[in-house]
């Protein structure tokens, strides 16, 4: 996990400590609700709010969001990310649970097939 842009000795014990069943069982989809990266819908009847999911262990989330903020700063695919959903209209906090929960999907797929990150294999950017 350390090889992903953004993951520091910080995030990473807060990773292991708070998120551990969900990364033993590589479950992207219950490590992002528990680190509050997913949103939660409210139904009743035709009616429905989607808002920020606030059940969730709170060092887990201050932790993705860190790692998010950090690779929008190292890494350029998360920037270009990033940018393309502020431009959508998303605030800074919205933009950068995205970013996290992209993050998090990579990381599940990095423990299941056992290989680290390899910027190589990301799509290179046109030159100007």
């Amino acid at each position: 996990l350390r090889s992903i842009p953004g993951v520091g000795p910080i995030v990473l014990a807060a990773l292991l400590s708070e998120g551990y069943d969900a990364i033993r069982r590589r479950d992207a989809a219950t490590l992002r609700a528990l680190s509050g990266v997913v949103p939660v819908t409210r139904r009743s009847g035709k009616q429905y709010v989607v808002a920020m999911r606030h059940a969730c262990p709170h060092r887990l989330r201050t932790a993705v969001y860190h790692w998010a903020r950090v690779a929008v700063l190292h890494d350029f695919h998360s920037r270009n990310r990033y940018s393309a959903l502020r431009k959508r209209g998303h605030s800074n906090a919205r933009a950068l649970r995205s970013i996290g929960s992209r993050l998090i999907g990579v990381a599940c797929a990095m423990l299941e097939t056992g290989e680290l990150f390899d910027k190589s294999r990301m799509p290179q950017p046109e030159a100007a």
